[in-house]
C-alpha cells in the first residue's frame, strides 16, 4: 500500500513539472511570472551575448587583498551567468514568499522595484532590487545568504545593462566555516564590446 501511495506521489509530481514544458511547447500561454523575470532576462542575454561573442574583463580580489585583472577573448555565456540563475525567485514553490516595494511616486526615469522575502520563508534569495529606465538599461543586485550551524555565505550579485545588453557584472561574498577563517572575495567583470 505504501508503495502505491509512494508512486502516485511521484508520478503526480513528475505529471506537474512536466506540464509547463507541455504548455510552451504546444503554444498555451505559460504563467507570467510573479516577480522580475531574471531568468528570463539571463537566457536573452545569453542568447545576445553568444551572438555577439564579446571579450571581457575580469579583476578578481584575493585572499590577501591584491586585484588580478586578466582578459578573455571567449566566453561561453552559459556557464558564465550560471550564478545569477540562483537570484530567480518565479519558482512555483515561492510564488507569494515576496513582498514587492514599488517604485517611489514621482519617479518617471527610473523604476526601483525592491522584492523582499516575507518572514519565515526558506530561500537562499533575501532580496531583489531592480532598477530600471525606458532605454532598456537598468541594475539588478540580489543578495543571497545561507546560515546553518556549520555554514555561512553572504553574496551579492549584480548585473548592469545598457541598451538591452549587458555590459558589466560583479559578485562579491563572504564565507565562514566553523573553525575556519573567513574568506572574503570579489570578482568584476566588464564586457567588452
Amino acid at each position: 500500500m505504501r508503495r502505491a501511495l509512494w508512486a502516485a506521489s511521484i508520478l503526480l509530481l513528475a505529471t506537474a513539472c512536466g506540464q509547463e514544458q507541455d504548455a510552451a511547447q504546444a503554444g498555451q500561454p505559460v504563467r507570467k511570472p510573479l516577480y522580475f523575470d531574471v531568468k528570463g532576462l539571463l537566457d536573452n542575454q545569453t542568447k545576445l551575448l553568444t551572438q555577439h561573442r564579446p571579450a571581457v574583463e575580469k579583476q578578481v580580489a584575493l585572499r590577501n587583498g591584491t586585484v588580478e585583472t586578466t582578459r578573455v577573448e571567449q566566453v561561453d555565456w552559459s556557464k558564465e551567468l550560471q550564478i545569477f540563475y540562483q537570484a530567480d525567485i518565479n519558482k512555483p514553490a515561492l510564488r507569494g514568499a515576496y513582498e514587492a516595494q514599488s517604485p517611489q511616486a514621482g519617479d518617471t526615469i527610473n523604476l526601483v522595484k525592491v522584492y523582499r522575502r516575507k518572514a519565515g520563508i526558506e530561500n537562499i534569495v533575501d532580496q531583489l532590487r531592480v532598477e530600471e529606465n525606458d532605454t532598456q538599461s537598468g541594475a539588478i543586485e540580489a543578495v543571497l545568504t545561507q546560515d546553518n550551524p556549520l555554514f555561512f555565505s553572504r553574496k551579492t550579485l549584480t548585473l548592469n545593462y545598457q541598451h538591452g545588453l549587458l555590459n558589466s557584472y560583479k559578485v562579491e561574498g563572504v564565507q565562514k566555516l566553523v573553525m575556519f577563517d573567513t574568506l572574503r572575495y570579489s570578482a568584476t567583470v566588464r564586457v567588452l564590446l
